[in-house]
């Protein structure tokens, strides 16, 4: 069995930009070709059925993503205990999945909206399977990104190369629910098998898997109200309204998600680094990465939200086609979550979740999930997709604010000597320096380009020329890494 080797901070974060990259790439390519082929309707098909999926996918994973990368972090110097704890939170899914199957044949047979979607929902269905194979918790408390990363290229490229030569009609939304699977699925299958290399995989005995369940649950119970105010947006709008506001507000998210994986991509990375320095005791590590990943949020974070809004025609344009003018406004109002999701990440995940806060987590998911569910009930029906995207913001809104009050008595001023003031001067110059692009009539991508170049290129000197202390570091960085390459 190969040695478990643990790759720098640097390094990790690095690989899971790629891996966050690969994710804007991907769809950055393929979105605007595919959108124009399916159309609203059929992308809207495709964004139902996969909404769908994730609820039953979310019962048969239980807490275990995250509760997974927390336990193996902690045991991951004693290949036995690692070993026992892989098999007993995989027989755990496995078990699930297996429930959530029986359930999930019983729900397209009985339902009319799953029985128009049958067959896309069966192929994207797949997913309950490989998710429970993958054990991706277990590569990302190991800290194994550069695994990860070349593992997950490999099968998007595929993915990306089968798009332009299968989906080539409106009627190809079959095809294209497969295809997404292939590129984000597909490669559980390599996990699986590439297991031996970390753990033994027969039977080892001296199993406790009760001694998982209560936490399970409070992970799963997080799991819930996190995927109810994320994900059923796109199930009320199939039920109360219909396909092509799913697809409207499917485009709208679009750029939104991809950028939620480049910002939160630290707080990923830092998880079982976080909790293995909590169970170390080694606080002031802990409380040194929490506050440079806060820095790292605020400084990426509010500079995508102001640009996105303001470029939010011709982002969807761009993404989609003018068929989903109707998007515009939804992406707008929702893209200042980027933001609050990106402190939230750091704020739970990152921070109560290692200190052994989870329930506090989970009740302001709660409260999150509650407010969305209300907000949309009285929204969709009047505004449709722009509605489901206002409920989406306040609920983000109320998770952060919940979280800032459960964590006031840690006093660990992750919040104090941000760069508030600095960004805001940088983002408004910049927005100031892109705003004349929407003048020139110049064509959709020409403006994103430009005014994207003109808009960042002025953040970031701005941002050197006030001395941001992570931006000076990040140059430094860059500089030497140049240096020792022209050496070379």
């Amino acid at each position: 069995m190969a040695e478990i080797k643990t790759k720098s901070v640097k390094l990790n974060m690095v690989m899971n930009a790629l891996l966050s990259m690969s994710s804007f790439i991907f769809p950055l390519i393929t979105f605007p070709y595919v959108s124009r082929i399916l159309l609203p309707v059929g992308t809207g098909r495709v964004a139902f059925a996969t909404a769908v999926v994730t609820y039953f996918a979310m019962f048969a994973q239980l807490g275990i993503p995250t509760y997974g990368i927390r336990l193996c972090a902690k045991v991951r110097d004693n290949k036995e205990e690692l070993t026992r704890a892989v098999h007993e939170l995989l027989f755990i899914n496995l078990f699930m999945s297996a429930i959530v199957y029986a359930v999930f044949f019983i729900s397209l047979a009985v339902v009319p909206k799953f029985r128009e979607e049958h067959t896309l929902l069966l192929i994207i269905g797949a997913t309950i399977l490989l998710n429970a194979l993958g054990v991706e918790w277990l590569y990302k408390a190991l800290e194994q990104y550069t695994y990860i990363t070349v593992r997950s290229l490999i099968f998007k490229v595929v993915a990306l190369i089968s798009t332009f030569m299968l989906v080539r009609d409106p009627k190809d939304c079959l095809q294209y629910g497969f295809l997404t699977i292939l590129a984000t699925s597909a490669s559980n299958v390599l996990n699986f098998i590439n297991l031996r290399k970390y753990i033994y995989l027969k039977p080892i005995g001296g199993y406790h898997i009760k001694r998982h369940i209560k936490m399970i649950l409070v992970f799963f119970s997080m799991s819930v109200a996190t995927t109810i105010y994320t994900n059923l947006d796109n199930v009320m709008l199939g039920f109360m309204k219909d396909k092509v506001e799913v697809g409207y507000y499917s485009a709208a998210v679009k750029i939104k998600s991809i950028m939620v994986s480049v910002v939160t991509s630290a707080s990923t990375v830092l998880l079982p680094r976080a909790s293995y320095y909590v169970d170390k005791g080694m606080m002031d590590e802990f409380s040194r990465i929490l506050k440079k990943t806060m820095h790292f949020i605020f400084l990426v974070a509010i500079p995508f939200s102001i640009y996105f809004m303001i470029y939010a025609k011709e982002g969807i344009f761009f993404l989609s086609g003018k068929a989903y003018a109707g998007a515009i406004i939804p992406m707008q109002i929702i893209m200042p979550t980027l933001t609050l999701i990106g402190i939230s990440n750091v704020t739970g995940i990152q921070m109560m979740v290692p200190l052994g806060r989870e329930k506090q987590v989970l009740y302001s998911e709660i409260a999150g999930a509650i407010v969305d569910l209300v907000l949309n009930t009285i929204f969709i029906p009047i505004y449709g997709a722009a509605g489901a995207a206002l409920g989406t913001l306040v609920a983000e809104a109320v998770v952060l604010g919940w979280q800032c009050v459960a964590i006031r008595d840690l006093k660990m001023g992750i919040f104090q000597k941000l760069p508030y003031g600095k960004i805001l001067i940088a983002v408004g110059l910049g927005s100031a320096a892109s705003f004349w692009v929407k003048l020139l009539g110049v064509g959709v991508f020409p403006t994103l380009v430009i005014s994207a170049v003109c808009f960042f290129g002025v953040y970031g000197i701005v941002m050197t020329v006030l001395k941001d202390s992570l931006v000076i570091e990040l140059e430094k960085q860059l500089i030497r890494k140049i240096k020792k390459n022209d050496c070379v």
